[in-house]
């Protein structure tokens, strides 16, 4: 099945699409976590820059 959704990525409307990961800070621990989201790609700009 993971082949399946790789390959349908690769083609077609996939293209538009970029997996995103950013690493951001508690405010309560202070330890860093990790954000991913899959954005599309006029809007990865808008990811980075938000705050949380």
């Amino acid at each position: 099945m993971a082949k399946k959704v790789v390959a349908t990525l690769k083609t077609g409307t996939g293209k538009q699409f970029t997996k995103c990961i950013k690493m951001v800070k508690s405010d309560k621990t202070g330890a860093y976590m990790f954000k991913e989201s899959i954005v599309p790609n006029d809007q990865i700009k808008e990811f980075f820059d938000e705050k949380k």
